[in-house]
C-alpha cells in the first residue's frame, strides 16, 4: 500500500523510480496519526517531561512525514518483526518511548520486554495532554498513540475460545497488531514472516489457527495442503491491500513501457522529508 511505496522511494538509489499500481491503496491505521497531531503531542509531552530523554519510535506502517519526524528527533522506525529490538535500542538511548501509530503493537512489545500496564500510557490525540495528567506522563515508560489496524482488532477473545473448542490440539498464532487480551490466549504471536515460518515449522499433520489478514491465511492453507491444516481464526480482510492486483500491476507495467508521459502511480518523497525519513528507516534496517 502507499506507505510501503513511500518507504521504497525513500530508500531508492539514484535513477530508480517507484510506482504503486493503485494510488488509492492506503492504510486507515497510518491515517490515524498525522504530522500536526504528532508534533503537538511531542510538544505537550516534552513540556511535562525531559524531551532529551524521550525517543520517538514509529511503526513503518505510517506516512513519510512521521518517519521524517523520528529521523530528526533521534528516533527510528520499526517493523512488527523487529519492534522488540528497536524498543531495546530506544531504551539504550533514553528513558521513555513515544510510540505511534499502533497502540497494540506497542503494548504487546512492551509486555514481551517485561513492562506492565502501569508502565504504559495511552495518548489520545483528540484530548488535551492526551487525556493524561502530567504525573502519568512522567511516570510512563512507553507512551502509546491511540491507533489500530482494523484487520487485526477484528479478532476477539471469543474467536480464540471457538477455535479451542473446534480444534482442541491446534496451535494458535496471531499478529502483534492484535489486542493484548487475544494475544495472551494464543500460543504464539508474530509478524507476517514469523507466522509463515511458524506454520512451516510445525510437525506434519498439525492444525494451525492463524489470526491475520485472510488472504495470507488462504495462501498458507493452499501452500501447506497435504502437510498441515491451516485455519483462519476469523475472516478479516484488508480491502486496501487487495487493490494491488494483477490487472492494475499489468496496466502500470504497460504504461511504463509507453514512456514517462503515460506514467500513473509514480511515488516520490520531496526533500527534506526524504532524507530525514531515511535516517529513521536505516536505523530500522540495522536491526533486520
Amino acid at each position: 500500500v502507499h506507505f510501503m511505496a513511500e518507504s521504497a522511494a525513500i530508500l531508492a538509489r539514484p535513477g530508480q523510480t517507484v510506482f504503486i499500481p493503485d494510488p488509492r491503496a492506503g492504510c486507515p491505521m497510518a491515517d490515524m496519526a498525522d504530522i500536526s497531531d504528532v508534533e503537538k503531542a511531542w510538544s505537550e509531552i516534552g513540556q511535562v517531561g525531559n524531551p532529551g530523554k524521550i525517543i520517538p519510535l514509529n511503526y513503518v506502517n505510517s506516512e513519510a512525514e512521521l518517519k521524517a519526524f523520528c529521523g530528526r528527533n533521534g528516533g527510528a522506525c520499526c517493523t512488527s518483526s523487529n519492534a522488540e529490538k528497536l524498543f531495546k535500542w530506544a531504551f539504550s538511548q533514553g528513558e521513555k518511548i513515544f510510540f505511534f501509530p499502533d497502540e497494540h503493537l506497542g503494548r504487546n512489545t512492551s509486555h514481551r520486554l517485561g513492562l506492565s500496564e502501569n508502565d504504559l500510557l495511552l495518548y489520545q490525540p483528540e484530548m488535551k495532554l492526551g487525556g493524561a495528567t502530567p504525573e502519568q506522563i512522567r511516570r510512563a515508560k512507553v507512551i502509546l498513540w491511540k491507533g489500530y489496524c482494523h484487520v487485526h482488532t477484528f479478532f476477539k477473545v471469543e474467536d480464540i475460545t471457538k477455535a479451542r473448542q473446534a480444534f482442541p490440539s491446534a496451535r494458535i498464532i496471531v499478529h502483534p497488531e492484535t489486542p493484548r487480551e487475544v494475544v495472551e490466549l494464543a500460543d504464539a504471536t508474530g509478524s507476517t514472516e514469523q507466522i509463515i515460518k511458524y506454520v512451516e515449522s510445525q510437525p506434519k499433520g498439525s492444525t494451525i489457527v492463524v489470526g491475520t489478514e485472510i488472504h495470507l491465511v488462504e495462501r498458507l492453507a493452499a501452500q501447506e495442503k497435504g502437510k498441515h491444516t491451516v485455519v483462519a481464526l476469523a475472516r478479516s480482510a484488508c480491502p486496501n491491500m487487495y487493490k494491488i492486483n494483477l490487472a492494475n500491476l499489468a496496466l502500470t507495467l504497460e504504461r511504463i513501457e509507453q514512456g514517462e508521459k503515460y506514467w500513473v502511480g509514480r511515488v516520490a518523497v520531496p526533500e527534506p522529508t526524504r532524507s530525514e525519513a531515511k535516517v529513521a528507516l536505516e536505523r530500522m534496517l540495522e536491526y533486520g
